[in-house]
């Protein structure tokens, strides 16, 4: 300590006073400073960068405060550690915490120049400096502290040294040094820079690569060799010239050397999501983990894990997946235009998401359409509140129509163009009217009778405003959250108001979603009625390579399988002959299901469809650069002008054009085929009435649950007002909810009239003529 302490005060004052007498007086008060100092100096992990990869392993993204990659003295090419030691301190493993003939002659030196022209710092003593200013952060005090020139941070770094010293090997004090050393350009430590510059690990890098490495410690930036590589070159060979003079490489090597370029092979060093290939995928997953409380009590804590923890995040997303649907995006809906369009695809029975995609790419310059708003999820983990998802919720009223088991899918109901509704009809979760004012709905579509087939293939208002009569408002709404729509506003209840969502028009897609939430929901018909929350990560890892936490499967099943099955098989009609999607050419070499969506004045249109392992769910939906919604009509999109946009014409086109490509790669599965009882509904044997009052008659068949209309008089041997029979008649087999016609006697059978007999003679002219038949 006395001796560290000594050559210490030489050098400061000698630094100092270039030509002034140091008096032993002055190392004996510097040795006595040194003991009150603390000898410890708290070791902290480095910061390194997380990288976050696709489902087969490629790199998508890195997060970092500091652009490095800890490695391990053996994972670092020996002439790397020999460039090093030979260029800042080729006596490292002879001396102690201190160089003492190091710092004498930086002081001879410095004297002979009467300025500061060498220093005299040892690595260790490099290492500590280092470590200090890293863990300062942003605390401007500790930094300046860790950088002033001054007499009391030499001291200081001087006893910490020599505690690292006494505590830590040689070789560990160089590994922490290599790993701490800024190499410039944003690059943090040897791994990272051999990376930045040379696109190879540090074990791989050769002697001229090393000495250039080693040079630029001293001074990042004025040997930065992208921005002067003149300089850079000449600072290389000095190192190399050192390495020579040292005998670690022969001098004709050296100078073999210092004649060849730099050789670089600089690669980007993307931070964050930007230059990411699933862009937006990764914004979500940043904002999902920023989320996870098992991260971090606090939302800073987590985000220092993420962008400091060395993590490797494993993700779900496919990179095959993304480039389909980043392809069809910006084929259909350009980035300047006045539309967002949207696509997410997740796995069913895992609820893994696959890919995310969105028109106006992640940037800040808004002229070229760039946005850094992410449409294509929550609320809560983007910056959109969504958009109307219109007749893709027509399927939640469907389900729980089949659920609870009131109509069969055959059974018509007659769906007039347009029909008045009363509030009342329609009863709420309390058991209660939703309300008593009227309303007028109208089809945009077709009209008539219509069973769940027809009606659904052909998206009819008036068929599902009478469905949500038979389901009440609570179960179609309800079930909607359990598959993944985020719905929060149930009454219009919530602080600053907003629209109520849980309305009889609830059917007609009026509240608010993202193509992830509908997405999900699809994925859970195509999952047999399993829902599987969206996972975009399924593991996290430390630096040492430890797991710090599995993300599994969070699925639960919310739907029958058979219902699951009755609705599939409902919806592969839009994909068949007579569906929106097939006459759009939506249809895919496997099976597939879907539906549309359209809402009101076109501002968005919804194309969400899926085979039995993916599901996708794809949006166009007007905006101004502003964000606002405005309609699609009028509007060049994606360089075709819509006169009216439409779920299947519009916004299908874009799901079909991501899901055909990469249909080949999916395994070729089917849909279970509903059962004949899910299909008909439960059968009931319709008894026999002939004979009753039609107050009985009418009494027997609603118990039987069917409902009854009475027809015309009838003539039969049955006494007068009694029913003569029902159609169907008895033994017939019906659906609960079905309608029994019964018809009264007249009490009499008239006579058969006298047949007349036949005449010969010509035919009278009204036989099958040309043209006609």
């Amino acid at each position: 300590m006395v001796a560290a302490s000594t050559a210490l005060g030489v050098l400061v004052a000698g630094m100092a006073m270039p030509f002034a007498f140091v008096a032993s007086s002055m190392a004996t008060d510097v040795s006595e400073q040194m003991e009150d100092l603390p000898a410890e100096l708290e070791f902290k992990p480095l910061a390194q960068k997380t990288n976050v990869y696709s489902v087969d392993g490629d790199l998508i993204a890195s997060f970092y405060d500091e652009n490095r990659v800890t490695v391990t003295l053996d994972q670092i090419s020996k002439p790397m550690v020999q460039a090093i030691l030979a260029i800042e301190d080729y006596r490292f493993y002879q001396h102690g915490a201190l160089d003492l003939k190091g710092t004498m002659r930086a002081l001879i030196s410095n004297q002979a120049a009467d300025s500061v022209v060498q220093g005299g710092s040892s690595i260790t003593q490099q290492m500590v400096k280092l470590t200090l200013i890293d863990q300062a952060k942003d605390d401007p005090d500790a930094r300046q502290a860790a950088t002033d020139d001054t007499y009391q941070r030499k001291l200081r770094e001087l006893r910490y040294a020599i505690a690292f010293e006494q505590k830590y090997s040689k070789d560990w004090i160089l590994e922490r040094y290599l790993n701490i050393a800024y190499f410039g350009d944003g690059a943090y430590g040897v791994q990272a820079a051999a990376k930045r510059y040379f696109n190879k690990n540090a074990k791989k890098l050769t002697v001229k690569e090393a000495a250039l490495l080693a040079g630029m410690v001293k001074n990042p930036v004025g040997y930065d060799p992208v921005n002067y590589p003149d300089r850079a070159k000449a600072r290389r060979n000095v190192v190399l010239a050192r390495m020579a003079q040292l005998n670690v490489i022969p001098k004709e090597q050296a100078t073999r050397l210092q004649e060849k370029g730099l050789g670089l092979d600089r690669q980007p060093a993307a931070n964050g999501c930007v230059n990411s290939p699933a862009a937006f995928f990764c914004d979500y997953l940043y904002r999902y983990l920023l989320e996870d409380k098992s991260l971090g009590k606090t939302k800073e804590e987590r985000r220092d894990l993420l962008r400091s923890g060395g993590l490797t995040i494993k993700t779900t997303v496919d990179l095959k997946f993304q480039k389909a649907a980043d392809e069809s995006v910006r084929k259909h809906v350009f980035p300047t235009d006045q539309a967002i369009g949207g696509l997410a695809m997740i796995e069913p029975r895992s609820g893994d998401v696959r890919a995310l995609a969105q028109s106006r790419p992640m940037g800040t310059k808004k002229k070229a359409g760039q946005t850094m708003l992410n449409y294509v999820v929550p609320k809560r983990l983007g910056d959109s509140n969504g958009f109307q998802a219109g007749s893709t919720f027509k399927v939640f009223v469907l389900a729980a129509a089949l659920n609870q088991g009131k109509i069969s899918m055959t059974q018509q109901i007659s769906s007039p163009p347009k029909m008045v509704f009363n509030e009342s009809e329609f009863e709420d979760c309390d058991g209660e009217p939703y309300g008593y004012a009227p309303f007028t709905m109208n089809n945009s579509t077709t009209s008539g009778a219509k069973n769940m087939y027809t009606g659904t293939r052909e998206s009819v208002n008036t068929y599902f405003l009478q469905l949500t009569k038979s389901t009440g408002l609570c179960e179609p709404y309800e079930l909607a959250k359990e598959m993944g729509i985020e719905l929060t506003n149930p009454e219009g209840k919530e602080p600053g108001g907003g629209s109520p969502e849980r309305v009889p028009t609830f059917v007609l897609g009026i509240a608010d979603t993202s193509p992830l939430e509908l997405a999900e929901a699809y994925a859970t018909f195509a999952g047999r009625g399993l829902h599987c929350a969206a996972r975009p990560v399924t593991s996290i890892e430390d630096a040492a390579g430890n797991v710090l936490k599995d993300y599994p499967k969070d699925c639960k099943q919310v739907l029958a399988g058979s219902v699951a099955d009755a609705v599939n098989d409902v919806l592969r009609g839009v994909q068949e002959p007579g569906g929106f999607g097939y006459g759009r050419g939506l249809a895919l070499p496997q099976q597939s299901a879907g539906k549309t969506g359209t809402t009101s004045d076109n501002k968005a249109v919804w194309f969400a469809g899926y085979t039995p392992n993916l599901a996708a769910a794809s949006m166009i939906a007007g905006a101004n650069f502003e964000g606002s919604p405005i309609s699609l009509n009028t509007q060049s999109v994606g360089g075709v002008y819509i006169s009216s946009a439409s779920g299947s014409g519009t916004a299908g086109p874009m799901w079909g054009d991501a899901m055909k490509p990469i249909a080949e790669w999916l395994p070729d599965e089917e849909f279970q085929r509903p059962s004949g009882s899910e299909i008909l509904g439960a059968l009931t044997p319709v008894p026999s009435v002939s004979g009753m009052t039609i107050e009985k008659a009418t009494k027997v068949l609603e118990d039987e649950g069917f409902k009854v209309a009475v027809g015309g008089v009838v003539n039969s041997n049955v006494d007068e007002g009694l029913v003569a029979w029902s159609s169907p008649g008895s033994g017939s087999s019906l659906s609960s909810g079905d309608t029994v016609y019964i018809y009264p006697s007249s009490g009499y059978v008239p006579k058969p009239k006298a047949k007349p007999k036949k005449k010969k003679g010509k035919r009278n002219g009204r036989g099958r003529g040309p043209g006609r038949g």
